[in-house]
């Protein structure tokens, strides 16, 4: 991506707390006894194991295995909270809604009568204790603050914390996190960002061909799950013990990112091609999506003529 030099939204999410308003993310509320049991049948994660406060990363598939969204799941008492991309809020609502026939399940989209913000960066956890909020420490967890919701997941790859509430309440929740200290970032900042934390994205890092394997995400996938859709593939690609491509990060210095769908070389051949990159302060780094075998963290690589490391992913 494009990015005009190091902003003080970016520099706050480097070096102190920022921002971010993920409201187009989202968000469907999913109620009623068998909301549990649906889930869980139509997810890569371990949704039955789930209590109240606790939340989990997860991949929702189709039958040849393929990743359709990902999502954070969020247990209430009295509902499930999933919270997707903005491309996937349809297309998901759609996917559940198909195989919901006898249960007693009820989906409703709440992405217009909520909000999602971030605040993220080094200092981000600090703050959020200094005004009060109880800042969920294990993955995926959230708690209250009342009128709000704080879940621990991270936008950026950096420390962080998702707080949730009434749209109506938004103005507020940002007023009193800009009186903490924190700054507004953009969503180009953001996005800097998360290239730079080698945090993957789905509808660019990873999309509706990617394999869960191949993103190196495995967070998202319990292996003693039980029967889910998509599981066969899962389980087949498990057997055999590989895939052959795999989702990694790189680091280069230059000035200039590597543009999208640039080729990875190695050894004198094409190897793979990068999925997200940007430029900052003399050093470019991106997500590629590479030949397993060369999948390793320290391997020197090229683009577009240029030397680069790959590295690990942010889970």
């Amino acid at each position: 991506m494009t990015f005009a030099g190091i902003t003080p939204g970016y520099q706050a999410l480097a070096d102190s707390a920022a921002i971010l308003d993920l409201s187009d993310r989202g968000r469907i509320r999913v109620t009623g006894d068998d909301r549990a049991r649906l889930l869980h049948a139509m997810t890569t994660n371990h949704v039955q194991g789930l209590k109240p406060g606790e939340g989990q990363y997860t991949f929702f598939l189709n039958a040849q295995g393929q990743i359709q969204a990902d999502a954070y799941i969020l247990c209430f008492a009295d509902h499930f909270l999933i919270d997707v991309e903005p491309q996937t809020r349809q297309s998901l609502y759609a996917h559940l809604d198909k195989f919901i026939i006898a249960d007693d399940v009820t989906l409703e989209d709440v992405t217009d009568q909520t909000f999602s913000l971030g605040l993220e960066g080094p200092q981000a956890l600090r703050l959020a204790g200094e005004i009060g909020m109880t800042a969920p420490h294990a993955e995926y967890s959230h708690s209250e603050w009342d009128p709000y919701t704080v879940a621990a997941i991270s936008f950026t790859g950096a420390p962080g914390v998702r707080v949730y509430g009434p749209a109506l309440r938004k103005d507020d929740a940002i007023g009193i996190l800009t009186n903490a200290g924190a700054i507004e970032a953009t969503a180009d900042d953001a996005e800097a960002s998360r290239i730079a934390h080698f945090k993957p994205r789905y509808g660019h890092d990873i999309t509706e061909k990617s394999l869960p394997q191949e993103t190196q995400q495995m967070s998202a996938v319990h292996f003693q799950k039980g029967c889910y859709l998509g599981q066969e593939i899962v389980e087949r690609v498990r057997s055999r013990g590989h895939v052959n491509r795999l989702l990694v990060g790189f680091i280069g210095d230059s000035d200039h990112a590597p543009a999208l769908g640039a080729k990875i070389a190695y050894g004198g051949k094409e190897d793979g091609e990068v999925t997200s990159a940007v430029a900052v302060g003399g050093k470019f780094y991106g997500l590629a999506l590479v030949r397993a075998q060369i999948a390793q963290p320290g391997t020197l690589v090229g683009i577009d003529g240029r030397p680069a490391t790959l590295t690990a992913l942010a889970r």
